[in-house]
């Protein structure tokens, strides 16, 4: 367990690195063989700043979608309980068969919800068991009052609204154009830097390995957080949110409806 947390917080490092080794064998291939045609100048600092400023810009933004992430698979597993436990009271009004098959719809459910959270299950089909709730609503219209099918509503409502928010961050990106532009100035900078003579040569070698990897490390690393429900891709395990919350409400929705039965 503790082995796996290590190397969760450190595979990003250890993927830019790779990067970074293969950059500093190629400047020390440009010094054997008399390759540095460039001269340092200001304009680096330049080059370097714009490029950190950007790179600023892209993880604002996408930190704002990661917090507001963090808060939405624990609003789905508050919304599965409370239309679990409203299910439950009505089966202990009329113990009609209907609120059982509610029940088990509503288990089914959050399987399946933890399910698409790693593309096992499309989400328009998500969003046809969402709705398949509506059949057993409407016959326990007839049974309970009027304001029990108000709050099943609006938890079903609520329900639907978190599950196409994380869809829409699934499946957009931030800021394509924005990532675009910054792993070109990087690429070109960290080229840039490998035919530029920086005398003594280690020395020129220890700011291409401390400039190269500080860029390609954020610019990896906001990519990777673009996507904070990357469960599905093995290359975006890092920085994804946690399912606990999802995991601990399909136990107890599963003992719950087991107890109801």
């Amino acid at each position: 367990m503790i082995l796996s947390k290590v190397r969760l917080k450190w595979k990003l490092t250890f993927k830019a690195l790779e990067l970074v080794f293969l950059i500093l064998l190629l400047k020390l291939v440009a010094v054997r063989f008399n390759l540095e045609i460039f001269s340092l100048n200001s304009l680096y600092g330049a080059i370097v700043s714009g490029n950190v400023f950007l790179i600023g810009f892209l993880t604002t933004g996408v930190l704002s979608d990661y917090k507001e992430s963090e808060k939405l698979p624990n609003e789905i597993a508050m919304c599965l309980d409370a239309i679990t436990d409203e299910l439950i009271i009505a089966k202990g009004r009329d113990n009609s068969e209907i609120s059982k098959e509610g029940l088990g719809h509503i288990s089914l459910l959050s399987k399946s919800i933890h399910k698409w959270f790693f593309r096992e299950i499309r989400t328009r089909e998500i969003f046809s068991m969402i709705s398949k709730l509506n059949d057993y609503f409407l016959v326990l219209e007839k049974s309970v009052p009027p304001n029990f099918i108000v709050r099943l509503k609006q938890e079903q409502s609520n329900l639907r609204r978190f599950i196409n928010r994380i869809h829409t961050i699934r499946e957009t990106s931030f800021n394509a154009s924005g990532y675009a532009i910054a792993e070109i100035i990087t690429t070109l900078m960290c080229v840039a830097l490998i035919f530029t003579g920086i005398d003594p040569w280690f020395e020129g070698l220890f700011f291409l390995a401390f400039v190269s990897f500080m860029t390609i490390y954020m610019v990896i690393f906001i990519k990777d957080l673009d996507n904070p429900f990357g469960y599905y891709n093995h290359d975006n395990l890092s920085e994804n949110i946690s399912l606990k919350s999802i995991d601990e409400v399909v136990e107890r929705i599963e003992e719950k409806t087991t107890v109801a039965k």
